[in-house]
């Protein structure tokens, strides 16, 4: 029989394990258990598990024993019966994943599409994916601007959950994509520690963290823990540069013995000088396909992309005796774009580099602000009847976002580009007209939630639940209102003490600011999402895999009309596509395979068509595969050595060429190699190197009129030190 456990209110008393992840991390799991505080348990379910905030027990692990990811419920992976993958502090080190954008390029069955040097969307199951979470506070992101969340620092973040397919029961509104809920550290230890790292890699980029953290008091029940960095790098663009620095601050005090209060700060900050908007001509004039260096760089000398990110959060938990747990979570966060911008509208002579009359170049001017402010209280614990325990989870939850966004523009002409072959961003800046006003909106949600897991017998267990949202838009982009209930229901059946079958469904709602030709807005888009598949864990979930099926039914999904636009303005025109379904196959194996050998490899693969049987998003990888490893020579116990490959399948766009005509650019299939080697020089210093793009693949990153590509060959090495 299995079971889950909970912990209604004890912790780790030092963190001792947390710092052995940066520079001890080839040291075999149990060589520092003396580092580690003894601790009870109280028995509601499976083995030794912690909370969200808790650090785990075996730094080294790619894997967690427990997660409140997708339910708010307490649950081991194999008790959610919905796909959930999980990149841990000691998988994003030895990866060398230093932002959100490096941990999604890696995550199962996640694409990414780069639109240019700052801007990344990120797609599961054919879908964008515009839901996050921080400590399961749910907010939702949107495609147009970039305020940089994606280039946000892991370094504040203790691991990243990932629950593909519909997540309304948590989140709302949303696609039926994936749901990214980052987890904060903590400021946890009660006794002092910390971190120092540095790093100095390819295009001089230059990299330093501190973490430290440990008592104000003598008892520590008043803690705090400052996380801070500093970035300077160029990349293989010419005249690029960017700076990113960020300060994170965590003050947690124990109220009582079953009552914490964790108030935060998260500042980041990002310059970057001669960024690129979009990127470079597809084709010459007479058609043929454009081969310029990757360190080309479409820019104008005096072009700017900053961001500032300002959030404080606060979390209030209290854990009661009889195993249930109330949740009190808070976040506010600012958040300002200013960018000058220039792009390339055209395609130039193969010869001469001379843009068509047709042909202009186009500068922009963007600043923008975005408020979000959110509010979510939960209580969860277990609850018994027909004699038998079940688990609980009711809660409440607000959110409000608002953004703004002004512009200032202005055209080039062919004369004033020049020899766009030889360009090299010298063009003198414009006088920039009056700030006009692109879009002022306010969206809020309301919403009550409850969940259930039923253990109904001993391997069958039932979770259900529903979610009820309001959802209202008020400004200048839409003005709506929109009410929708979300049901969920999974079932999930042990066939052994190591496998689970599982089963799933839930509804789509996702309210859209589209507008047709007509400029009237679409209809909000709804839809089913089913699943079901097989779960196993091993070693007390160090070694987990699954087997998912999926299939996805959609309803007026937005699908983007090439060259048309709303009622003859700059605005691109959309059309519902109905009858939209996606279905395929996930398969995801994480863990320590064996004492010295940590893997992780998934395998991804759908289709996603409209009712004409046109393929939804093809410019997106249908099938995917990413694997990494990281092995312990045991011959030389201070050496850790590993690597890794991805590979997607080939993805087409249809665009329009140099002579008008519509074109299929198609991207061929590519690996991507890596590498890494640590050295343990002592018990506190350790070494690092990472090489990516082993085999200096040269591949695009979008597809469109346009390309940007990839990174080249690059390496980073990283001294880190722990005390």
């Amino acid at each position: 029989m299995r079971s889950t456990f909970s912990l209604p209110g004890n912790k780790f008393s030092t963190l001792s394990l947390l710092a052995t992840a940066i520079g001890l991390a080839l040291t075999p799991p149990l060589a520092y258990a003396e580092d580690i505080a003894s601790q009870t348990l109280t028995v509601t379910g499976k083995a030794q598990t912690t909370s969200d905030s808790q650090p785990q027990p075996d730094r080294h692990r790619y894997t967690v024993e427990s997660s409140r990811s997708g339910t708010k419920m307490n649950l081991t992976d194999r008790d959610i019966p919905q796909s959930v993958s999980v990149i841990t502090e000691q998988r994003m080190k030895d990866q060398d994943l230093r932002t959100l954008n490096d941990v999604l390029k890696q995550s199962p069955g996640i694409s990414s599409n780069q639109s240019d040097s700052e801007r990344y969307s990120y797609f599961a199951r054919g879908f964008y994916i515009n839901n996050y979470s921080y400590d399961d506070i749910p907010v939702t992101q949107d495609a147009p601007w970039n305020f940089g969340e994606t280039d946000d620092d892991m370094a504040k973040y203790q691991r990243v959950d990932i629950i593909r397919g519909a997540t309304g029961l948590m989140s709302g509104t949303g696609n039926p994509s994936a749901t990214i809920n980052l987890i904060r550290k903590k400021a946890e230890s009660k006794t002092f520690i910390g971190d120092l790292s540095t790093s100095y890699g390819s295009w001089n980029n230059q990299r330093y963290v501190a973490d430290l953290q440990g008592p104000l008091n003598d008892s520590g029940t008043l803690r705090a823990r400052v996380i801070s960095g500093y970035q300077d790098q160029n990349s293989q663009l010419d005249r690029y540069h960017k700076i990113s620095k960020f300060f994170y601050g965590d003050l947690a005090a124990d109220l009582t013995d079953h009552t914490t209060l964790d108030l935060g700060y998260d500042y980041q900050q990002r310059h970057t000088s001669n960024p690129t908007w979009g990127g470079l001509p597809t084709w010459f004039t007479n058609g043929e396909k454009t081969h310029y260096s990757r360190s080309t760089n479409a820019a104008a000398d005096w072009t700017f992309y900053n961001t500032l990110a300002r959030r404080q959060f606060a979390n209030l938990v209290t854990h009661f005796d009889n195993g249930w747990e109330t949740h009190i979570n808070a976040m506010h966060g600012e958040t300002l774009m200013d960018s000058r911008l220039f792009y390339l509208s055209g395609f130039p002579d193969q010869a001469t580099g001379i843009l068509p009359s047709t042909g202009y170049g186009y500068a922009g001017w963007y600043k923008g602000i975005r408020t979000q402010t959110a509010v979510d209280a939960f209580a969860t614990g277990p609850f018994t009847l027909f004699g038998r325990q079940h688990q609980l989870v009711a809660g409440v939850d607000y959110s409000r976002q608002r953004n703004r966004y002004d512009y200032s523009s202005a055209i080039y002409s062919p004369a004033q580009i020049g020899n766009y072959n030889q360009w090299m961003g010298d063009i003198a800046q414009p006088d920039w007209p009056a700030w006009a006003l692109s879009s002022n909106d306010t969206i809020r949600q309301r919403s009550g939630y409850v969940a259930a897991r039923f253990s109904l017998t001993d391997p069958l267990s039932l979770v259900t639940g529903m979610r009820y949202t309001e959802y209202t838009t008020n400004g200048s982009s839409a003005m709506m209102q929109k009410n929708n209930l979300t049901p969920y229901g999974g079932i999930v059946y042990d066939l052994t003490d190591s496998l689970s079958a599982y089963a799933s469904y839930t509804s789509i709602f996702q309210p859209q600011t589209y507008r047709d030709t007509t400029g009237h807005y679409l209809k909000p888009v709804t839809g089913k999402n089913y699943e079901t598949g097989l779960k196993a864990d091993w070693l007390e979930s160090r070694l987990t895999s699954t087997l998912s099926l999926f299939r996805i039914e959609q309803t007026h999904l937005g699908q983007a009309i090439a060259g048309t636009y709303v009622n003859n303005s700059s605005e691109t025109a959309y059309r519902s596509a109905n009858g939209v379904v996606s279905r395929g196959v996930e398969f995801e194996v994480n863990g320590a395979v064996t004492d010295n050998l940590a893997m992780t490899f998934s395998a991804s693969r759908y289709v996603a068509q409209d009712s004409s049987k046109d393929r939804i998003n093809p410019e997106l990888p249908q099938t995917s595969f990413k694997l990494f490893t990281s092995y312990l020579v045991p011959a030389m116990p201070d050496l850790t050595v590993g690597g890794g490959i991805t590979w997607q399948n080939a993805t087409y766009q249809d665009t329009t060429d140099a002579n008008g005509n519509t074109v299929r650019v198609v991207r061929g299939s590519y690996p991507l190699a890596d590498l890494f080697a640590r050295y343990q020089v002592t018990r506190q210093l350790s070494v690092q190197a990472n090489v990516k793009n082993l085999f200096n693949r040269d591949y695009y990153t979008n597809l469109s009129n346009y390309v940007v590509y990839g990174e080249s060959r690059n390496y980073s090495v990283n001294l880190s030190y722990h005390f």
